[in-house]
């Protein structure tokens, strides 16, 4: 009897020592079960998007512009990056005077940038690459070279409405625009025509009027554009400028409301100046991207293959934004874009800031929706600039973790920087409405330079004497060709993300909990049940961090497994490191994950399939535990 209890006891030591297999009532093989669910995954629901800027990705022809040619011959550099999808900045009929985003000619190529047959070409190299191509649309406006808008304020009757139009107002004798509206570009967002006798709206340059959507006939037509590329085999599209789409209606007596201002901004031309309560965010708009999301989706009932997409551009409170996705009764955008990390971090932001910025979009999005991190693009100064060329990999690692989809701008994966332009060489509208004290607070220029492929003459972009806009100086070192030697450049890091973003369930199917852990240490835990954890752990500040991740996340082991590192840190792929004390040099990140695969559900101690340590679950060992209590009893019992 004393022997069977002895070795009771010892059964006793092993399980809290942790060598008991799972207690958990599910008994599905955890590879099969992890397999149905990435095989129900949609292809953009952890999706790599890349964003091209077509005039500034490569020149094929000499002329130094870049072109769709020139996207072709550079898909083999997407593939090894390993992106899923590419979106073009526009590509349309243009007289360019805010580069593409004023379209005369919403269904044909711009000759700048080649014919629909190149387009056609492009189209099919893509598919043998396995990349998709997601188009600019712009819906807000046209360019009034446009034969719609010509049509318009020739009184035209199909065409008439098209537009939004008013006669403005005479006072003492002078015809006064319609409204106190700005464009975004500066000024009054109202032009006079003088052949229609009336003014019209531009929210943004006055080269680019604004549709009117109050107009049936004008949603029809920019729905059978949609149709029109979806039948070119694009997979979706990227929406422009969504919240200016609608503007509030003219009351009863045909009158649009004045803005009221902001005190603060005292300059009338600016777009601040005013609180934009009557030109964005209308609720009309939220409906109408919901009926652009039902011509995707009835072309693909009628056509089958993978689903087309939406991603939609806007800048609005978080609220509105999540409209964007859906209600109860009709799909929306797939991704709204996510532009927290771009409008809410700075160089001063602490881990909590940072925290509260990933914790902010997922708190807000709807059950059942994707997530998306968007780092930069061709409007915004680039992350490299905005939060220091030491973060590029620790944030590349962050957007690469999370939850969703990501979205790089071309350059990004290089950590290319802004580029100082000079007001002579300004050429963005939004600077060139201001002047030589003030452009470079508004200018888009910087980020917009040619893609540096080489230290060749022109950063292997062009061959032209001239290109668009400058080269920057930093491009006989910041290239391609130079960081594919590096095994710890900016672009070898996040090939090397890309590939574990692809290749890690957990990554694309686990639960995320977003910590900060210092004031300068974030952390991103990744847990998937049958298969690893992961933790990105981040040190954005200067200054050298040790922290404890086993006092900030329950049952964790005090061993982990570097997969990733920055190259600031003195860490390995492969080397194992003690989360009790985790020194992290000044901005250093590491990705690290367990030894052995998550094998417990919530409620139960951590066990690890492999690796060496595994814990029962506490039911487990309480049951144990009675057991043993009563044998022992009893055995008194008998020796009495």
């Amino acid at each position: 009897m004393y022997r069977l209890a002895a070795f009771l006891l010892q059964c006793l030591a092993l399980a809290s020592a942790g060598v008991y297999p799972n207690y958990h009532a599910d008994f599905v093989d955890g590879d099969v079960e992890i397999e149905m669910r990435q095989q129900q995954m949609k292809w953009w629901q952890a999706g790599t998007f890349y964003q091209i800027y077509p005039r500034s990705f490569k020149d094929s022809n000499g002329d130094g512009v870049g072109d769709l040619n020139g996207i072709t011959a550079s898909l083999p550099y997407l593939k090894e990056l390993g992106i899923t999808a590419t979106w073009l900045s526009p590509i349309f009929t243009s007289p360019m005077a805010d580069f593409g985003y004023d379209i005369a000619n919403f269904t044909e190529i711009a000759p700048i940038f080649g014919t629909m047959a190149d387009f056609e070409q492009l189209m099919r190299a893509a598919n043998e690459q396995n990349i998709k191509i997601i188009l600019d649309f712009v819906p807000n406006h046209s360019s009034d070279e446009c034969e719609w808008f010509k049509r318009s304020a020739a009184g035209e009757e199909k065409y008439k409405d098209y537009y939004v139009w008013h006669p403005g107002h005479l006072v003492n004798g002078t015809r006064q625009p319609p409204s106190n509206w700005i464009s975004v570009f500066r000024g009054s967002a109202w032009q006079w025509h003088e052949g229609r006798k009336e003014y019209y709206l531009h929210q943004f340059v006055k080269k680019q009027p604004d549709l009117n959507y109050r107009n049936p006939k004008v949603r029809e037509a920019m729905q059978n554009v949609l149709r029109f590329w979806l039948a070119k085999g694009v997979a979706g599209f990227r929406i422009d400028a969504v919240p200016h789409v609608f503007e509030l209606a003219p009351n009863s007596e045909g009158q649009y409301k004045d803005e009221p201002r902001n005190d603060w901004v005292h300059d009338p031309d600016d777009y601040g100046y005013l609180q934009h309560i009557y030109t964005v965010d209308q609720p009309e708009t939220i409906a109408l991207v919901y009926e652009w999301r039902a011509v995707l989706d009835e072309y693909q009932r009628q056509h089958g293959g993978d689903e087309r997409i939406l991603l939609a551009e806007t800048y609005s409170p978080i609220d509105i934004v999540m409209k964007y996705y859906g209600n109860g009764t009709a799909e929306g955008a797939q991704l709204p874009f996510n532009f927290l990390l771009i409008s809410e971090l700075t160089n001063a932001s602490n881990a909590e800031a940072y925290a509260q910025t990933v914790r902010k979009w997922l708190d807000h999005m709807p059950e059942g929706r994707t997530a998306n991190w968007v780092l930069g693009n061709h409007d915004k100064p680039r992350v490299a600039s905005r939060l220091g060329t030491d973060r590029v990999d620790m944030l590349n690692m962050l957007t690469a973790t999370l939850p969703g989809a990501s979205v790089t701008y071309q350059g990004e994966e290089l950590g290319m920087t802004d580029v100082w332009i000079s007001w002579n060489d300004t050429v963005d509208p939004s600077a060139c409405n201001t002047n030589p004290n003030i452009y470079e607070q508004y200018t888009r220029d910087p980020e917009r330079t040619p893609f540096q492929w080489s230290a060749d003459e022109d950063a292997g972009f062009s061959n032209a004497s001239k290109t668009w806009l400058p080269i920057a100086k930093d491009y006989r070192e910041v290239n391609v060709v130079e960081q594919r030697k590096d095994p710890q450049s900016h672009l070898n890091i996040y090939k090397q993300l890309i590939q574990l973003r692809h290749n890690a369930s957990t990554l694309q199917l686990g639960a995320t909990e977003v910590k900060a852990l210092s004031g300068a240490v974030l952390a991103v835990k990744r847990s998937l049940l049958h298969d690893y954890t992961y933790f990105t752990v981040l040190n954005i500040n200067d200054g050298t961090e040790t922290v404890n991740l086993q006092e900030s996340f329950e049952n964790l082991l005090p061993q982990l497994e570097v997969v990733l590192a920055t190259s600031q840190s003195k860490s390995k792929a492969g080397d194992i490191v003690d989360v009790t004390a985790l020194s992290l040099l000044p901005k250093e990140a590491l990705i690290l994950r367990t030894t052995g695969k998550l094998a417990t559900a919530s409620g139960y101690y951590t066990y690890y399939t492999s690796g060496n340590s595994r814990h029962m679950p506490v039911i487990g060992i309480y049951t144990l535990l009675t057991e043993v209590a009563v044998l022992l009893s009893y055995l008194s019992y008998l020796a009495v």
